[in-house]
């Protein structure tokens, strides 16, 4: 293997892990009403489990408001049973027979510190996955260097590129986190 494909791998596989974390920050609620806070949504359409943005069209007409638009109006009972029956959200849907419309409640003090702690679990996982690919990549370079594939300067090199890489997606996730738990504590 090309050493400097190791640190190459290494660093596509820290940015996957920050992508991944930007996603479930995504997921955790704010307070305001976004469309993606739906996004995990399954509704039982024809007989079939489909994702709610397949049956239908979900905007945020405003901050504490989400509307869902049907494409087929008979789905309407099942698109709201499935957002009710969804413990994690806490959503009380109400329809007038076109439209669907969630109200967002204002988020406690209380509720907000457990959306942190969700958050936090959510870093910490993102970061015991940025140590095993660390770790798996050093594990590389070892390797190389036991094979004499590489000069023992080289597997220093390799080394400090990796936990570079490493520190540069730790705190691309750090700033993530924080700038979301500034949005999560502002009322």
């Amino acid at each position: 293997m090309n050493p400097q494909q190791i640190v190459t791998d290494a660093k596509n596989k820290f940015n996957a892990a920050v992508d991944h974390f930007s996603e479930e920050a995504k997921k955790v609620r704010t307070g305001r009403a976004f469309p993606g806070m739906l996004d995990g949504i399954v509704v039982e359409a024809y007989g079939t489990p489909m994702p709610l943005n397949q049956v239908g069209n979900v905007t945020a007409p405003e901050v504490q408001l989400l509307q869902i638009t049907p494409f087929d109006p008979n789905n309407i009972a099942a698109i709201s049973a499935a957002i009710r029956e969804n413990q994690s959200l806490g959503l009380n849907p109400s329809d007038d027979g076109k439209v669907i419309r969630i109200p967002i409640p204002q988020l406690t003090e209380e509720r907000r510190r457990e959306y942190v702690k969700v958050l936090n679990s959510r870093v910490e996982d993102s970061m015991v996955s940025l140590r095993n690919v660390r770790h798996d990549a050093l594990k590389v370079v070892d390797q190389a260097k036991k094979d004499k594939a590489i000069s023992e300067d080289d597997a220093k090199r390799l080394e400090k590129q990796v936990d570079e890489a490493m520190n540069e997606a730790k705190s691309s996730i750090d700033s993530l986190a924080k700038a979301k738990e500034t949005e999560i504590m502002t009322v």
